[in-house]
Protein backbone atom coordinates (compact mmCIF):
# COMPACT_ATOMS: atom_id res chain seq x y z
CA UNK A 1 0.00 0.00 0.00
CA UNK A 2 1.31 3.43 -0.90
CA UNK A 3 1.14 6.71 0.97
CA UNK A 4 -2.10 7.69 -0.80
CA UNK A 5 -5.03 6.36 1.25
CA UNK A 6 -8.01 7.25 -0.92
CA UNK A 7 -9.51 4.70 -3.32
CA UNK A 8 -9.63 7.31 -6.10
CA UNK A 9 -6.91 9.71 -7.34
CA UNK A 10 -6.66 13.34 -6.36
CA UNK A 11 -8.38 15.54 -8.94
CA UNK A 12 -6.23 18.35 -10.32
CA UNK A 13 -8.25 21.23 -11.76
CA UNK A 14 -5.43 22.17 -14.12
CA UNK A 15 -3.77 20.95 -17.29
CA UNK A 16 -0.34 22.03 -16.03
CA UNK A 17 2.22 19.31 -16.71
CA UNK A 18 4.51 20.82 -14.05
CA UNK A 19 1.85 20.62 -11.31
CA UNK A 20 0.90 17.10 -12.30
CA UNK A 21 4.54 16.06 -12.29
CA UNK A 22 5.14 17.54 -8.83
CA UNK A 23 2.18 15.64 -7.36
CA UNK A 24 3.00 12.35 -9.03
CA UNK A 25 6.66 12.59 -7.99
CA UNK A 26 5.41 12.95 -4.40
CA UNK A 27 3.54 9.66 -4.73
CA UNK A 28 0.05 11.09 -5.26
CA UNK A 29 -2.10 9.58 -8.02
CA UNK A 30 -3.63 12.37 -10.10
CA UNK A 31 -6.64 12.67 -12.35
CA UNK A 32 -6.71 15.73 -14.61
CA UNK A 33 -9.89 17.78 -15.01
CA UNK A 34 -9.04 21.33 -16.16
CA UNK A 35 -11.48 23.91 -14.85
CA UNK A 36 -13.57 25.84 -17.36
CA UNK A 37 -13.53 29.32 -15.87
CA UNK A 38 -12.94 32.79 -17.28
CA UNK A 39 -9.54 33.47 -15.73
CA UNK A 40 -8.97 36.79 -17.47
CA UNK A 41 -12.46 37.96 -16.52
CA UNK A 42 -11.85 37.05 -12.87
CA UNK A 43 -8.53 38.89 -12.96
CA UNK A 44 -10.18 41.96 -14.49
CA UNK A 45 -12.84 41.97 -11.76
CA UNK A 46 -10.08 41.77 -9.14
CA UNK A 47 -7.87 44.57 -10.45
CA UNK A 48 -7.74 46.23 -7.02
CA UNK A 49 -6.59 43.03 -5.29
CA UNK A 50 -2.98 42.12 -4.64
CA UNK A 51 -1.27 39.49 -6.81
CA UNK A 52 -1.36 36.87 -4.05
CA UNK A 53 -5.06 37.42 -3.49
CA UNK A 54 -5.74 37.06 -7.21
CA UNK A 55 -3.79 33.80 -7.36
CA UNK A 56 -5.75 32.50 -4.35
CA UNK A 57 -9.08 33.50 -5.90
CA UNK A 58 -8.24 31.77 -9.18
CA UNK A 59 -7.10 28.61 -7.35
CA UNK A 60 -10.37 28.51 -5.38
CA UNK A 61 -12.55 29.15 -8.41
CA UNK A 62 -10.85 26.39 -10.38
CA UNK A 63 -11.24 23.84 -7.59
CA UNK A 64 -14.84 24.85 -6.84
CA UNK A 65 -15.84 24.63 -10.51
CA UNK A 66 -14.52 21.09 -10.82
CA UNK A 67 -15.88 20.07 -7.40
CA UNK A 68 -19.37 21.11 -8.52
CA UNK A 69 -19.22 18.32 -11.12
CA UNK A 70 -17.36 15.87 -8.86
CA UNK A 71 -18.67 16.55 -5.32
CA UNK A 72 -17.49 13.23 -3.86
CA UNK A 73 -13.85 13.80 -4.82
CA UNK A 74 -10.94 15.76 -3.37
CA UNK A 75 -10.07 18.53 -5.84
CA UNK A 76 -6.96 20.71 -5.94
CA UNK A 77 -6.90 24.06 -7.72
CA UNK A 78 -3.73 26.08 -8.18
CA UNK A 79 -2.73 29.30 -9.85
CA UNK A 80 0.18 31.67 -10.09
CA UNK A 81 0.55 35.38 -10.70
CA UNK A 82 3.65 37.36 -11.57
CA UNK A 83 4.12 40.90 -10.34
CA UNK A 84 6.70 43.65 -10.56
CA UNK A 85 5.67 45.97 -7.77
CA UNK A 86 1.93 46.43 -8.24
CA UNK A 87 1.97 45.54 -11.95
CA UNK A 88 0.62 42.05 -12.68
CA UNK A 89 1.50 39.98 -15.73
CA UNK A 90 -0.59 37.31 -17.46
CA UNK A 91 0.37 34.59 -19.92
CA UNK A 92 1.55 36.25 -23.16
CA UNK A 93 -0.82 35.89 -26.09
CA UNK A 94 1.90 35.35 -28.69
CA UNK A 95 5.64 35.59 -29.36
CA UNK A 96 5.57 39.39 -29.64
CA UNK A 97 3.80 39.70 -26.28
CA UNK A 98 6.29 37.25 -24.74
CA UNK A 99 9.19 39.29 -26.10
CA UNK A 100 7.73 42.47 -24.59
CA UNK A 101 7.20 40.80 -21.20
CA UNK A 102 10.75 39.50 -21.11
CA UNK A 103 12.20 42.89 -22.09
CA UNK A 104 10.27 44.42 -19.17
CA UNK A 105 11.46 41.73 -16.75
CA UNK A 106 15.15 41.46 -17.73
CA UNK A 107 17.67 42.90 -15.31
CA UNK A 108 14.97 43.17 -12.62
CA UNK A 109 13.45 41.16 -9.82
CA UNK A 110 9.84 40.02 -9.88
CA UNK A 111 7.65 37.98 -7.56
CA UNK A 112 5.78 34.78 -8.30
CA UNK A 113 2.72 34.31 -6.09
CA UNK A 114 1.56 30.69 -6.10
CA UNK A 115 -1.71 29.63 -4.50
CA UNK A 116 -3.35 26.28 -3.86
CA UNK A 117 -6.88 25.40 -2.74
CA UNK A 118 -8.19 22.01 -1.63
CA UNK A 119 -11.94 21.50 -2.05
CA UNK A 120 -14.17 18.66 -0.88
CA UNK A 121 -17.91 18.52 -1.48
CA UNK A 122 -17.97 22.08 -2.77
CA UNK A 123 -16.27 23.48 0.34
CA UNK A 124 -12.77 24.93 0.55
CA UNK A 125 -11.05 22.91 3.27
CA UNK A 126 -7.57 24.40 2.82
CA UNK A 127 -5.79 27.18 0.97
CA UNK A 128 -2.29 28.65 1.00
CA UNK A 129 -0.18 31.24 -0.80
CA UNK A 130 3.60 31.30 -1.16
CA UNK A 131 5.97 33.76 -2.83
CA UNK A 132 9.29 33.43 -4.66
CA UNK A 133 11.51 36.28 -5.85
CA UNK A 134 13.09 35.82 -9.26
CA UNK A 135 15.90 38.00 -10.64
CA UNK A 136 16.51 37.93 -14.39
CA UNK A 137 19.93 38.66 -15.80
CA UNK A 138 20.40 41.60 -18.16
CA UNK A 139 20.48 39.53 -21.36
CA UNK A 140 20.84 41.13 -24.79
CA UNK A 141 18.15 41.41 -27.44
CA UNK A 142 20.09 38.83 -29.46
CA UNK A 143 20.05 36.38 -26.53
CA UNK A 144 16.33 37.03 -26.11
CA UNK A 145 15.65 36.14 -29.73
CA UNK A 146 17.72 32.95 -29.41
CA UNK A 147 15.67 32.03 -26.33
CA UNK A 148 12.36 32.67 -28.11
CA UNK A 149 13.51 30.55 -31.07
CA UNK A 150 14.50 27.70 -28.75
CA UNK A 151 11.27 27.73 -26.74
CA UNK A 152 8.89 28.14 -29.67
CA UNK A 153 5.13 28.04 -29.05
CA UNK A 154 5.62 26.97 -25.42
CA UNK A 155 6.55 30.57 -24.59
CA UNK A 156 2.83 31.39 -24.31
CA UNK A 157 2.08 28.59 -21.85
CA UNK A 158 3.42 30.27 -18.71
CA UNK A 159 3.11 33.65 -17.08
CA UNK A 160 6.36 35.57 -17.60
CA UNK A 161 7.05 33.61 -20.81
CA UNK A 162 9.37 31.13 -19.12
CA UNK A 163 9.36 27.70 -17.51
CA UNK A 164 12.04 27.47 -14.89
CA UNK A 165 12.20 23.67 -15.14
CA UNK A 166 13.31 23.98 -18.77
CA UNK A 167 15.22 26.43 -20.94
CA UNK A 168 13.74 29.31 -18.95
CA UNK A 169 16.41 28.81 -16.29
CA UNK A 170 18.85 30.42 -18.76
CA UNK A 171 17.18 33.80 -18.16
CA UNK A 172 17.99 34.04 -14.46
CA UNK A 173 20.89 35.08 -12.28
CA UNK A 174 19.25 34.61 -8.85
CA UNK A 175 16.23 32.86 -7.36
CA UNK A 176 14.95 33.20 -3.79
CA UNK A 177 12.11 30.90 -2.79
CA UNK A 178 10.72 27.41 -2.67
CA UNK A 179 11.18 25.34 -5.84
CA UNK A 180 7.56 24.17 -5.78
CA UNK A 181 6.32 27.75 -5.46
CA UNK A 182 8.20 28.54 -8.65
CA UNK A 183 6.53 25.57 -10.38
CA UNK A 184 3.13 26.95 -9.34
CA UNK A 185 2.13 24.61 -6.53
CA UNK A 186 2.91 25.22 -2.82
CA UNK A 187 3.53 21.52 -2.21
CA UNK A 188 4.62 21.31 1.43
CA UNK A 189 1.50 22.97 2.88
CA UNK A 190 -0.68 20.97 0.48
CA UNK A 191 0.86 17.69 1.66
CA UNK A 192 0.18 18.69 5.26
CA UNK A 193 -3.44 19.46 4.38
CA UNK A 194 -3.86 16.13 2.61
CA UNK A 195 -2.57 14.37 5.73
CA UNK A 196 -4.98 16.41 7.87
CA UNK A 197 -7.97 15.23 5.82
CA UNK A 198 -6.80 11.61 5.94
CA UNK A 199 -5.85 11.31 2.28
CA UNK A 200 -2.15 10.71 2.96
CA UNK A 201 -0.46 8.44 5.47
Amino acid sequence: MGLWLRPEPLVLASKSAARRGVLEAAGIPVEIHPADIDERGIEADSDQAGPGDVAALLAREKALAVSAAMPDRLVVGADQTLAVGTTRFSKPADRDAARLQLKLLRGRSHELHSAVALVSGGLVVFQAISVATMTMRAFSDEALDHYLDAVGAAVTSSVGAYQIEGIGIQLFEKIDGDHFTILGLPLMPLLAALRDVGALA
